[in-house]
């Protein structure tokens, strides 16, 4: 079976990237498929949604560290093709204002993980990531760190 990080990802220019990288290539093709899944349905709702950050490596995520911009010091689920961040599109541009409770809608519709709520709502959780949303469920993370886990097309955070 193929597997997106090894293949891909870790061959790209941008592998150690310290800039934003919101290249939809390097999300691995079933993630990317739902992400513009989740993009086409807010639109069918009246919410236009952006592509804010796709891949993102540990020399970014250091840096955002250091600069207190998140609470994260090793990269997450980003690194590995899964993970996206989505927020809203406002006269072309970015905005993270008011709520992201549709991006969570539409995250759980189509088999996504949504960072408000870490699929799991009925759970008090010390760390949100409304924008954020990804293919692989909390439990599993530490599978897919250690190399031991990658979803294929048929993988389903919910359905473990």
């Amino acid at each position: 079976m193929a597997n997106f990080y090894k293949d891909v990802i870790k061959h790209s220019p941008k592998f150690n990237s310290t800039q934003r990288v919101s290249d939809l290539d390097l999300l691995e093709p079933k993630t990317r498929e739902l992400v513009q899944k989740i993009i086409d349905d807010a639109r069918a709702k009246g919410v236009e949604l952006m592509v804010f950050e796709t891949f993102r490596s540990q020399a970014r995520q250091t840096e955002l560290f250091l600069k207190k911009k998140t609470k994260l010091k090793d990269v997450g689920v980003h690194h590995y093709g899964l993970a996206c961040d989505i927020v809203k599109k406002v006269h072309g541009q970015p905005s993270w204002d008011g709520s992201f409770a549709i991006l969570g809608e539409m995250a759980h519709a189509n088999a996504m993980i949504w960072g408000g709520d870490w699929g799991t709502p009925k759970v008090h959780h010390s760390f949100l990531d409304d924008d954020h949303v990804q293919r692989c469920s909390v439990g599993k993370q530490h599978a897919l760190f250690a190399g031991t886990f990658y979803p294929d097309d048929n993988y389903d955070p919910y359905n473990e």
